[in-house]
């Protein structure tokens, strides 16, 4: 058994990975932390009274290194290369949920805020499960993929070789309330929420810049994304469409079935998809049709498990020597 930890479990994303770590049959939960730490895990989530009892620490570094083998991040950015750089320098092996290690030098600094981990950032791997799956087996450092750029790139990728790059990608992305994390703020209220739609920083939002550069570090080409994310009156799921140019006459629906044809989260849908069928699961669906050149590609996933904790659970699975789907969520919050 692997021990490891969880350092951020007052969050939600911290608590789907207690979820699915706790009955994981190769990792043995033995640290859970946050800032504040004295508590128990029950007490900071009631939904888990008569499930698990377990202390929560005050995060401290020499904690996580003499109870774990591995540990899990689930912290905001800057706060998490602070704390993971350490970690790494003492051999642990890190997934990092933030956006601190996911990025190059230059796209984070000009994004976020200068970095403070320069030297370990090379060695960190993006975990984008269907394209790093080698390279997480090799690495003691793994850079959790945003929600919204896992669920556009596991769509767009398969079509980067047939699409026009020197057009525009439109980007169309509704979330779940959850994505916005747990601290309360005007925007995700009750009463703004509430029978509501908006779009936010549209055009200017961070996961634009992820979303190219990983298209051009699997694919090598340059394309200037137009990425709008809007918030839906919906706890957890995500939706995403993408529209693009294509280049070459294709039959959309092949090249996803011939791309992700071994991989078992990857379904192809015959229908327009939809964020129910994913909840609760890692699974990402995508379907896609095109009219004459006009490319519509669109793709759902659960924003807190495919979009970060059970994609976080599955490099680690690949980290540790085990099978990817090991410990991983399939069965969806239907109805």
């Amino acid at each position: 058994m692997v021990k490891v930890g969880v350092v951020g479990a007052s969050g939600y994303t911290g608590l789907e990975l207690v979820k699915m770590l706790i009955t994981h049959p190769g990792f043995d939960l033995t640290y859970l932390a946050t800032t504040q730490g004295d508590t128990m895990i029950e007490s900071l989530h009631p939904s888990l009274e008569g499930v698990i009892t377990l202390p929560v620490e005050k995060a401290d570094v020499s904690g996580v290194l003499k109870h774990c083998d591995l540990v899990f991040l689930a912290l905001p950015h800057k706060a998490s290369m602070g704390f993971a750089k350490s970690l790494i320098e003492n051999g642990l092996k890190v997934v990092d949920l933030s956006a601190d290690y996911r990025l190059e030098l230059d796209t984070y600094e000009a994004h976020y805020c200068e970095h403070e981990d320069k030297e370990h950032l090379d060695e960190a791997v993006y975990a984008l499960i269907e394209y790093y799956r080698e390279e997480l087996k090799g690495t003691n450092l793994a850079a959790g993929p945003g929600c919204y750029p896992t669920a556009t790139l596991l769509g767009i990728l398969p079509f980067i070789p047939y699409i026009d790059t020197s057009s525009p990608l439109f980007v169309d992305a509704k979330s779940g309330v959850s994505g916005a994390g747990k601290k309360l703020s005007e925007t995700t209220h009750f009463v703004t929420v509430n029978d509501n739609i908006f779009a936010y920083n549209p055009l200017k939002h961070r996961h634009a810049p992820e979303i190219a550069e990983k298209i051009e570090k699997i694919h090598g080409a340059k394309v200037h994304v137009n990425f709008v994310p809007h918030l839906i009156p919906a706890t957890r799921g995500e939706l995403v469409s993408v529209y693009a140019t294509l280049k070459a006459d294709i039959d959309p629906m092949i090249v996803l079935k011939e791309a992700y044809a071994n991989d078992p989260f990857i379904r192809i849908r015959e229908k327009p998809v939809d964020i129910k069928s994913t909840s609760g699961t890692h699974f990402c669906d995508i379907y896609a049709a095109k009219n004459g050149n006009a490319l519509f590609v669109s793709s759902a996933i659960d924003n807190l498990l495919r979009g970060a904790s059970s994609q976080a659970l599955a490099a680690a699975n690949l980290m540790c020597g085990y099978e990817e789907g090991m410990g991983i969520p399939t069965i969806a919050y239907v109805p």
